[in-house]
Protein backbone atom coordinates (compact mmCIF):
# COMPACT_ATOMS: atom_id res chain seq x y z
CA UNK A 1 0.00 0.00 0.00
CA UNK A 2 1.22 3.46 -0.91
CA UNK A 3 0.52 6.45 1.34
CA UNK A 4 0.09 10.17 0.97
CA UNK A 5 0.10 13.01 3.50
CA UNK A 6 -2.84 15.38 3.88
CA UNK A 7 -3.82 18.53 5.81
CA UNK A 8 -1.31 20.96 7.25
CA UNK A 9 -0.49 18.33 9.88
CA UNK A 10 0.62 15.87 7.17
CA UNK A 11 -1.56 13.00 8.32
CA UNK A 12 -0.48 9.73 6.71
CA UNK A 13 -3.39 8.20 4.75
CA UNK A 14 -3.58 5.14 2.55
CA UNK A 15 -3.90 6.03 -1.12
CA UNK A 16 -7.06 3.90 -1.17
CA UNK A 17 -9.86 4.71 1.24
CA UNK A 18 -12.59 2.22 2.09
CA UNK A 19 -16.01 3.70 1.32
CA UNK A 20 -18.60 2.00 3.52
CA UNK A 21 -21.63 2.74 1.37
CA UNK A 22 -21.69 -0.50 -0.64
CA UNK A 23 -20.95 -3.21 1.90
CA UNK A 24 -22.30 -6.74 1.27
CA UNK A 25 -25.93 -7.08 2.35
CA UNK A 26 -28.37 -9.89 3.10
CA UNK A 27 -31.08 -10.71 0.52
CA UNK A 28 -30.64 -7.38 -1.26
CA UNK A 29 -31.74 -5.44 1.83
CA UNK A 30 -29.57 -2.31 1.92
CA UNK A 31 -30.30 -1.83 5.62
CA UNK A 32 -29.17 -5.32 6.55
CA UNK A 33 -25.40 -5.54 6.25
CA UNK A 34 -23.88 -9.02 6.00
CA UNK A 35 -21.75 -8.41 9.07
CA UNK A 36 -19.67 -11.57 8.80
CA UNK A 37 -18.66 -10.94 5.19
CA UNK A 38 -18.28 -7.19 5.74
CA UNK A 39 -15.97 -7.80 8.68
CA UNK A 40 -13.81 -10.11 6.57
CA UNK A 41 -13.24 -7.59 3.80
CA UNK A 42 -12.76 -4.66 6.18
CA UNK A 43 -10.15 -6.57 8.19
CA UNK A 44 -8.39 -7.73 5.04
CA UNK A 45 -8.15 -4.14 3.81
CA UNK A 46 -6.91 -2.93 7.18
CA UNK A 47 -4.34 -5.72 7.58
CA UNK A 48 -2.96 -4.88 4.15
CA UNK A 49 -2.53 -1.17 4.75
CA UNK A 50 -5.84 0.67 4.37
CA UNK A 51 -6.26 3.10 7.27
CA UNK A 52 -8.96 5.50 5.99
CA UNK A 53 -12.57 4.35 6.45
CA UNK A 54 -15.38 6.55 5.19
CA UNK A 55 -18.99 6.34 6.37
CA UNK A 56 -22.02 8.63 6.66
CA UNK A 57 -25.17 9.08 8.73
CA UNK A 58 -27.42 7.72 5.95
CA UNK A 59 -25.30 4.89 4.49
CA UNK A 60 -26.97 1.48 4.50
CA UNK A 61 -30.17 2.93 5.93
CA UNK A 62 -28.25 4.36 8.91
CA UNK A 63 -26.41 1.12 9.81
CA UNK A 64 -22.97 1.78 8.27
CA UNK A 65 -21.68 3.75 11.27
CA UNK A 66 -22.60 0.92 13.64
CA UNK A 67 -20.79 -1.54 11.37
CA UNK A 68 -17.69 0.64 11.61
CA UNK A 69 -18.07 0.62 15.40
CA UNK A 70 -18.01 -3.20 15.40
CA UNK A 71 -14.96 -3.16 13.15
CA UNK A 72 -13.11 -0.73 15.42
CA UNK A 73 -13.78 -3.04 18.37
CA UNK A 74 -11.96 -5.76 16.44
CA UNK A 75 -8.87 -3.82 15.34
CA UNK A 76 -8.61 -0.89 17.77
CA UNK A 77 -9.17 2.83 17.36
CA UNK A 78 -5.61 4.14 17.38
CA UNK A 79 -4.63 3.11 13.85
CA UNK A 80 -7.97 3.92 12.19
CA UNK A 81 -8.81 7.21 10.51
CA UNK A 82 -12.59 7.74 10.52
CA UNK A 83 -14.31 9.95 7.98
CA UNK A 84 -17.98 10.71 8.64
CA UNK A 85 -20.47 13.21 7.29
CA UNK A 86 -22.95 15.65 8.76
CA UNK A 87 -26.39 15.27 7.07
CA UNK A 88 -26.84 19.01 6.52
CA UNK A 89 -30.17 18.58 4.71
CA UNK A 90 -31.66 17.33 8.00
CA UNK A 91 -30.34 20.29 9.99
CA UNK A 92 -32.77 23.18 10.39
CA UNK A 93 -30.97 24.92 13.28
CA UNK A 94 -27.48 25.32 14.72
CA UNK A 95 -28.44 22.92 17.50
CA UNK A 96 -29.18 20.25 14.91
CA UNK A 97 -25.52 20.27 13.87
CA UNK A 98 -24.55 19.43 17.44
CA UNK A 99 -27.33 16.85 17.78
CA UNK A 100 -26.33 14.84 14.73
CA UNK A 101 -22.62 14.91 15.56
CA UNK A 102 -23.36 13.49 19.01
CA UNK A 103 -25.57 10.79 17.50
CA UNK A 104 -22.79 9.85 15.11
CA UNK A 105 -20.16 9.69 17.85
CA UNK A 106 -22.44 7.37 19.79
CA UNK A 107 -23.07 5.15 16.78
CA UNK A 108 -19.33 4.96 16.10
CA UNK A 109 -18.49 4.31 19.73
CA UNK A 110 -15.72 6.90 19.71
CA UNK A 111 -15.07 10.27 21.30
CA UNK A 112 -13.80 11.90 18.10
CA UNK A 113 -13.99 11.76 14.30
CA UNK A 114 -10.80 12.37 12.35
CA UNK A 115 -12.27 13.77 9.13
CA UNK A 116 -15.74 15.31 9.34
CA UNK A 117 -17.53 16.51 6.21
CA UNK A 118 -20.63 18.54 5.57
CA UNK A 119 -22.34 16.01 3.35
CA UNK A 120 -23.39 16.33 -0.30
CA UNK A 121 -23.35 20.10 -0.63
CA UNK A 122 -25.52 21.71 -3.28
CA UNK A 123 -26.53 25.34 -3.66
CA UNK A 124 -29.56 24.81 -1.43
CA UNK A 125 -27.84 22.94 1.40
CA UNK A 126 -24.85 25.27 1.23
CA UNK A 127 -27.07 28.32 1.73
CA UNK A 128 -29.00 26.65 4.54
CA UNK A 129 -25.95 25.54 6.51
CA UNK A 130 -24.36 28.96 6.04
CA UNK A 131 -27.49 30.63 7.38
CA UNK A 132 -27.23 28.49 10.52
CA UNK A 133 -23.47 29.17 10.84
CA UNK A 134 -22.08 25.69 10.38
CA UNK A 135 -18.61 27.28 10.34
CA UNK A 136 -18.85 28.27 13.99
CA UNK A 137 -20.07 24.76 14.75
CA UNK A 138 -17.07 23.20 13.01
CA UNK A 139 -14.67 25.50 14.84
CA UNK A 140 -16.26 24.64 18.19
CA UNK A 141 -16.25 20.92 17.39
CA UNK A 142 -12.52 21.16 16.71
CA UNK A 143 -11.91 23.04 19.95
CA UNK A 144 -13.89 20.46 21.94
CA UNK A 145 -11.94 17.62 20.31
CA UNK A 146 -15.01 15.98 18.77
CA UNK A 147 -13.56 16.36 15.28
CA UNK A 148 -10.01 16.90 14.06
CA UNK A 149 -10.37 18.11 10.48
CA UNK A 150 -13.30 19.72 8.66
CA UNK A 151 -14.19 19.25 5.01
CA UNK A 152 -17.10 18.95 2.63
CA UNK A 153 -18.37 16.62 -0.07
CA UNK A 154 -19.82 18.28 -3.13
CA UNK A 155 -22.62 17.63 -5.67
CA UNK A 156 -23.48 20.70 -7.73
CA UNK A 157 -22.22 23.01 -10.46
CA UNK A 158 -18.69 24.43 -10.59
CA UNK A 159 -19.67 28.02 -9.72
CA UNK A 160 -21.16 26.80 -6.44
CA UNK A 161 -17.97 24.85 -5.73
CA UNK A 162 -15.85 27.99 -5.84
CA UNK A 163 -18.13 29.72 -3.34
CA UNK A 164 -17.98 26.77 -0.95
CA UNK A 165 -14.20 26.55 -1.14
CA UNK A 166 -13.75 30.27 -0.47
CA UNK A 167 -16.15 30.70 2.43
CA UNK A 168 -14.24 28.77 5.12
CA UNK A 169 -10.77 27.53 5.99
CA UNK A 170 -11.46 23.91 5.07
CA UNK A 171 -8.90 21.18 5.69
CA UNK A 172 -9.97 19.07 2.71
CA UNK A 173 -12.80 18.45 0.27
CA UNK A 174 -14.34 15.52 -1.56
CA UNK A 175 -15.50 15.58 -5.18
CA UNK A 176 -16.67 13.16 -7.85
CA UNK A 177 -14.15 12.58 -10.62
CA UNK A 178 -13.46 9.93 -13.25
CA UNK A 179 -12.40 9.95 -16.88
CA UNK A 180 -16.01 10.24 -18.02
CA UNK A 181 -17.01 13.06 -15.63
CA UNK A 182 -14.20 15.52 -16.30
CA UNK A 183 -16.59 18.48 -16.62
CA UNK A 184 -19.34 17.19 -14.34
CA UNK A 185 -19.96 19.05 -11.06
CA UNK A 186 -16.58 20.30 -9.77
CA UNK A 187 -14.66 18.24 -12.35
CA UNK A 188 -11.05 18.79 -13.31
CA UNK A 189 -11.53 22.55 -13.08
CA UNK A 190 -12.66 22.20 -9.47
CA UNK A 191 -9.73 19.93 -8.66
CA UNK A 192 -7.31 22.57 -9.92
CA UNK A 193 -9.12 25.34 -8.06
CA UNK A 194 -8.94 23.43 -4.78
CA UNK A 195 -5.29 22.45 -5.21
CA UNK A 196 -4.34 26.04 -6.11
CA UNK A 197 -5.80 26.91 -2.68
CA UNK A 198 -3.66 24.14 -1.10
CA UNK A 199 -6.82 22.20 -0.28
CA UNK A 200 -6.47 18.41 -0.18
CA UNK A 201 -8.89 16.62 -2.50
CA UNK A 202 -10.43 13.20 -1.94
CA UNK A 203 -12.04 11.53 -4.94
CA UNK A 204 -15.33 9.63 -4.86
CA UNK A 205 -16.88 7.66 -7.74
CA UNK A 206 -13.56 7.01 -9.53
CA UNK A 207 -15.33 4.19 -11.39
CA UNK A 208 -18.71 5.95 -11.62
CA UNK A 209 -20.50 3.54 -9.31
CA UNK A 210 -19.08 0.54 -11.19
CA UNK A 211 -20.18 1.75 -14.63
CA UNK A 212 -16.57 2.12 -15.81
CA UNK A 213 -15.91 -1.50 -14.81
CA UNK A 214 -19.00 -3.03 -16.42
CA UNK A 215 -18.52 -1.30 -19.77
CA UNK A 216 -20.53 -2.09 -22.91
CA UNK A 217 -18.81 -4.58 -25.23
CA UNK A 218 -17.66 -1.99 -27.78
CA UNK A 219 -16.16 0.16 -25.01
CA UNK A 220 -14.41 -2.89 -23.56
CA UNK A 221 -12.99 -3.64 -26.99
CA UNK A 222 -11.52 -0.14 -27.17
CA UNK A 223 -9.87 -0.68 -23.78
CA UNK A 224 -8.34 -4.03 -24.64
CA UNK A 225 -7.34 -3.03 -28.17
CA UNK A 226 -5.30 -0.16 -26.72
CA UNK A 227 -3.98 -1.87 -23.59
CA UNK A 228 -4.72 -5.63 -23.50
CA UNK A 229 -3.05 -6.16 -20.12
CA UNK A 230 -5.06 -3.68 -18.07
CA UNK A 231 -8.51 -4.16 -16.55
CA UNK A 232 -11.19 -1.46 -16.82
CA UNK A 233 -10.94 -0.91 -13.05
CA UNK A 234 -7.19 -0.41 -13.23
CA UNK A 235 -7.50 2.01 -16.14
CA UNK A 236 -10.16 4.07 -14.33
CA UNK A 237 -8.23 4.26 -11.09
CA UNK A 238 -4.85 4.93 -12.69
CA UNK A 239 -6.46 7.82 -14.57
CA UNK A 240 -7.50 9.38 -11.24
CA UNK A 241 -4.30 8.53 -9.34
CA UNK A 242 -2.28 10.33 -12.01
CA UNK A 243 -4.02 13.56 -11.02
CA UNK A 244 -3.02 15.80 -8.10
CA UNK A 245 -5.32 14.13 -5.57
CA UNK A 246 -4.90 12.88 -2.00
CA UNK A 247 -6.73 9.56 -2.06
CA UNK A 248 -9.44 7.60 -3.83
CA UNK A 249 -12.55 6.32 -2.08
CA UNK A 250 -13.97 3.06 -3.33
CA UNK A 251 -17.18 1.44 -2.13
CA UNK A 252 -16.19 -2.23 -2.00
CA UNK A 253 -18.60 -5.12 -1.47
CA UNK A 254 -16.51 -8.20 -2.31
CA UNK A 255 -13.07 -9.52 -1.49
CA UNK A 256 -12.17 -9.52 -5.20
CA UNK A 257 -12.89 -5.78 -5.38
CA UNK A 258 -10.74 -5.14 -2.34
CA UNK A 259 -7.82 -7.17 -3.69
CA UNK A 260 -7.87 -5.53 -7.12
CA UNK A 261 -8.23 -1.99 -5.79
CA UNK A 262 -5.45 -2.56 -3.27
CA UNK A 263 -3.14 -3.90 -5.95
CA UNK A 264 -3.67 -0.68 -7.93
CA UNK A 265 -3.13 1.46 -4.82
CA UNK A 266 0.16 -0.35 -4.27
CA UNK A 267 1.60 0.96 -7.53
CA UNK A 268 4.57 3.17 -6.74
CA UNK A 269 4.10 6.91 -7.13
CA UNK A 270 4.20 8.80 -9.37
CA UNK A 271 1.59 6.98 -11.42
CA UNK A 272 1.79 7.96 -15.09
CA UNK A 273 -0.55 6.69 -17.78
CA UNK A 274 1.03 5.33 -20.94
CA UNK A 275 -0.01 6.84 -24.26
CA UNK A 276 -2.08 3.74 -25.04
CA UNK A 277 -3.86 4.02 -21.68
CA UNK A 278 -4.58 7.70 -22.24
CA UNK A 279 -5.96 6.89 -25.66
CA UNK A 280 -8.16 4.11 -24.28
CA UNK A 281 -9.75 6.44 -21.71
CA UNK A 282 -10.15 9.19 -24.32
CA UNK A 283 -11.79 6.91 -26.89
CA UNK A 284 -14.11 5.21 -24.37
CA UNK A 285 -15.22 8.64 -23.16
CA UNK A 286 -15.81 9.78 -26.74
CA UNK A 287 -17.92 6.69 -27.47
CA UNK A 288 -20.03 6.92 -24.31
CA UNK A 289 -20.51 10.68 -24.62
CA UNK A 290 -21.86 10.16 -28.13
CA UNK A 291 -24.72 8.09 -26.68
CA UNK A 292 -25.98 10.71 -24.25
CA UNK A 293 -29.61 11.52 -25.03
CA UNK A 294 -29.95 14.61 -22.84
CA UNK A 295 -26.99 16.82 -21.79
CA UNK A 296 -28.31 17.02 -18.21
CA UNK A 297 -25.67 17.52 -15.51
CA UNK A 298 -28.15 16.73 -12.69
CA UNK A 299 -27.53 20.14 -11.14
CA UNK A 300 -31.17 20.14 -9.89
CA UNK A 301 -31.71 23.81 -10.76
CA UNK A 302 -34.93 22.70 -12.47
CA UNK A 303 -36.26 21.31 -9.22
CA UNK A 304 -38.63 21.19 -7.50
CA UNK A 305 -41.15 20.51 -10.25
CA UNK A 306 -44.62 21.75 -9.20
CA UNK A 307 -46.14 18.62 -10.74
CA UNK A 308 -43.79 16.25 -8.91
CA UNK A 309 -41.70 15.12 -11.87
CA UNK A 310 -38.20 14.08 -10.79
CA UNK A 311 -36.64 15.63 -13.88
CA UNK A 312 -32.94 14.81 -13.33
CA UNK A 313 -33.80 11.21 -12.39
CA UNK A 314 -35.84 10.76 -15.57
CA UNK A 315 -32.98 12.02 -17.72
CA UNK A 316 -30.43 9.96 -15.79
CA UNK A 317 -32.31 6.74 -16.53
CA UNK A 318 -32.86 7.76 -20.15
CA UNK A 319 -29.13 8.38 -20.60
CA UNK A 320 -27.94 5.26 -18.77
CA UNK A 321 -30.19 3.05 -20.87
CA UNK A 322 -28.14 4.00 -23.93
CA UNK A 323 -24.75 5.08 -22.61
CA UNK A 324 -24.16 1.90 -20.61
CA UNK A 325 -26.65 -0.33 -22.47
CA UNK A 326 -28.80 -0.98 -19.41
CA UNK A 327 -32.15 -1.27 -21.13
CA UNK A 328 -34.02 -3.64 -18.80
CA UNK A 329 -32.60 -2.19 -15.59
CA UNK A 330 -33.41 1.43 -16.44
CA UNK A 331 -36.89 0.59 -17.72
CA UNK A 332 -37.59 -1.28 -14.49
CA UNK A 333 -36.38 1.67 -12.42
CA UNK A 334 -38.52 4.03 -14.47
CA UNK A 335 -41.52 1.80 -13.81
CA UNK A 336 -40.99 2.41 -10.09
CA UNK A 337 -40.85 6.17 -10.75
CA UNK A 338 -44.18 5.82 -12.58
CA UNK A 339 -45.67 4.00 -9.59
CA UNK A 340 -44.40 6.77 -7.29
CA UNK A 341 -45.86 9.53 -9.47
CA UNK A 342 -42.46 11.01 -10.31
CA UNK A 343 -42.34 10.09 -13.99
CA UNK A 344 -42.39 12.39 -17.03
CA UNK A 345 -46.07 11.81 -17.78
CA UNK A 346 -46.94 14.12 -14.88
CA UNK A 347 -45.46 17.12 -16.75
CA UNK A 348 -48.09 19.81 -17.44
CA UNK A 349 -45.71 21.86 -19.63
CA UNK A 350 -45.66 24.88 -17.33
CA UNK A 351 -42.13 25.70 -18.53
CA UNK A 352 -40.73 26.76 -15.13
CA UNK A 353 -37.94 24.19 -15.40
CA UNK A 354 -36.77 25.43 -18.80
CA UNK A 355 -36.40 28.98 -17.47
CA UNK A 356 -34.01 27.73 -14.76
CA UNK A 357 -31.95 25.21 -16.74
CA UNK A 358 -28.33 26.43 -17.15
CA UNK A 359 -27.88 23.99 -20.06
CA UNK A 360 -30.90 25.50 -21.91
CA UNK A 361 -32.30 22.00 -22.43
CA UNK A 362 -35.74 21.77 -24.05
CA UNK A 363 -36.92 19.90 -20.99
CA UNK A 364 -40.57 19.54 -21.95
CA UNK A 365 -39.74 17.90 -25.29
CA UNK A 366 -37.01 15.72 -23.81
CA UNK A 367 -39.31 14.51 -21.02
CA UNK A 368 -41.79 13.36 -23.63
CA UNK A 369 -39.02 11.55 -25.51
CA UNK A 370 -37.75 9.89 -22.34
CA UNK A 371 -41.20 8.76 -21.23
CA UNK A 372 -42.04 7.27 -24.62
CA UNK A 373 -38.72 5.42 -24.67
CA UNK A 374 -38.68 4.14 -21.07
CA UNK A 375 -42.27 3.22 -20.40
Amino acid sequence: MQYRYITNDKIKVSKLGFGMMRLPVVEGNNGKIDKIEAMKILKYAYENGVNYFDTAYVYHDETSESMLKDFIKEVGRENILIADKLPVWLCETYEDFEKYLDIQLDRLGTSYIDFYLTHSLSKKTFENMSKNNVYKFLDMAKISGKIKYAGFSFHDEYDVFEKVVDIYDWDFCQIQLNYLDTEYQAGLKGLKYARDKNLDVIIMEPMKGGSLINLPKDALKITYDNCPNISPAKLAQKWVYEKDISLILSGMSTMDMVRENMSIASLTDPIVLSESEKNAAKEVKKLLDSRVKVPCTECNYCMPCPSGVSIPDVFSKYNKKYVFEKKEKMEEKYKKMFEEGKDASKCVECGLCEKKCPQTIKIITKLKDAHKDLI
